[in-house]
Order: C-alpha cells, then sequence, then structure tokens
C-alpha cells in the first residue's frame, strides 16, 4: 500500500495546476477578502457577526475539498481506467482498489493541508479568529469531506472519459457552492432555495463548518445529511464502478 501510495502522490505532484486550485486559490481569496473594510462589517442576516468571521472562512474551507473531490479525484480514477492501469492490476496480486484507496487518502491530506495553510495565515495575517470549537470543526471537516469525496469516487465511476470527468464534476461543483453560500449567505437567499439546499451534498457540510467555526454545535440534520451522503454516494460508487 505505502508503495501504491507513494508512487501516486508524485503523479499528483505531478499536476502543479491542481495544487494551486486546491491549495492556494482558496487561502489567497480569503486573505484577499478579509483585506476589505467592508467585510468586517456587522451583518444583521448573520446575527450581527461580519462576513469574515465565520462566512468566508467555512465556505474557502468548502471550496477546497469540492474542488479536489470533484474535479481532481474523477479526473485521476477515469484516467487510470481510460491508460490500462486499473486493468493491469487487476491481473496481479495488487488489488485494484488500493489505488482508489490511495487517491481517497492524497487528496484528502491535500485538503488537510490546504485547510491548516488557510487557518493559520488569516489569523496571523488579518486576525481572522480561528474555529472555536477545534474539535467539533475537525469532526465536522472529516465527515463532510469524506461525504463529498464519496460524489466525487461516483462522478469517477460514472464519467466516461478522463476528459468528460472534470467537466461533469464542474457541472455539479457551481451550482452546489451557489446554493451553499459561496457568493452570498445563505441568510440572503429565497427560503425554497434554502430548503432544497438543505438536503444537498454540500450545503450541510458549509454550514456545520460556521456552526463549528463560531463555536455552535452543528445542527443534527447537517449531520444526518453528510452521513447519508457518505453512505449513499459511497455504495452507489462501488455498484458502478469499472475497471475498464
Amino acid at each position: 500500500m505505502m508503495k501504491t501510495l507513494t508512487v501516486e502522490t508524485k503523479l499528483f505532484l505531478r499536476d502543479p495546476a491542481s495544487l494551486f486550485f486546491a491549495v492556494l486559490l482558496p487561502t489567497v481569496l480569503l486573505l484577499g477578502l478579509s483585506s476589505i473594510p467592508s467585510m468586517r462589517d456587522p451583518i444583521p442576516e448573520l446575527g450581527g457577526q461580519a462576513v469574515i468571521d465565520t462566512h468566508m472562512p467555512a465556505m474557502m474551507t468548502v471550496l477546497a475539498v469540492v474542488m479536489l473531490a470533484f474535479t481532481v479525484l474523477p479526473a485521476a480514477m477515469a484516467m487510470s481506467r481510460e491508460s490500462g492501469q486499473l486493468r493491469r492490476m487487476s491481473t496481479t496480486p495488487v488489488s485494484p482498489s488500493r489505488l482508489i484507496i490511495a487517491q481517497v487518502l492524497i487528496n484528502v491530506g491535500v485538503a488537510i493541508i490546504a485547510t491548516g495553510l488557510m487557518i493559520v495565515l488569516v489569523n496571523l495575517v488579518h486576525g481572522v479568529a480561528m474555529p472555536r470549537q477545534p474539535l467539533g470543526f475537525l469532526l465536522v471537516f472529516l465527515l463532510g469531506s469524506a461525504s463529498v469525496f464519496a460524489v466525487g469516487l461516483l462522478i469517477g465511476a460514472l464519467a466516461p472519459t478522463a476528459k468528460s470527468a472534470p467537466g461533469i464534476g464542474s457541472l455539479l461543483m457551481f451550482p452546489l457552492l451557489f446554493v451553499s453560500g459561496m457568493w452570498m449567505p445563505r441568510e440572503a437567499m429565497a427560503d425554497l432555495l434554502r430548503q432544497v439546499g438543505d438536503f444537498l451534498p454540500v450545503v450541510p457540510f458549509g454550514q456545520a463548518l460556521r456552526d463549528t467555526w463560531g463555536g455552535a454545535a452543528p445542527a443534527p440534520l447537517n449531520l444526518v445529511v453528510m452521513t447519508a451522503t457518505l453512505l449513499l454516494a459511497g455504495g452507489a460508487a462501488v455498484r458502478f464502478f469499472k475497471w475498464e
């Protein structure tokens, strides 16, 4: 397993674009937004908090995870299948499932690095508070990441080609990011849009991160939806996955 993980890590590092968009882009965006004075103005819809207090840091965390899960991971899986790597591995004592596990571990590791870098830098540069419930934040981060990566595995299982995988992921990613509050707080959205978003994969993840960042416990419904997404999407990914 370690050899497979090492090889796949080296292949991942050969793609600087993936590293930039997943690791640096959310941090750069948050640093830039943190420097805008209006971002520190209290907003009634957020309970008197500023956008930069909990909303934007949580959304940038979601952005890092979702970009990896919906574009990088599916493309890597589809490329391994398209190139015949999975088929060749299936004829050896090495289980092809090791490749999938290695890919998930690498992407989760990158997501953790991206989130940690962002939290530390915005705190040092602009004084943005760190999560007030660090343990709760960590647990939500792990559960939410697992559920989102399960969706990414499903995209990789269903994508017909390596080129189409990130395109399919992007078609899903941008609407989900919108309803999760990436470009405007969900509190400012129509009631119907918020209610629908509560049951979509990305929205509970972002909301639970916001809650724990601000020191509150995550809503039980958000935890249930993330767990259900993990089980359903993960099961479907196993069901539809093709080795060749």
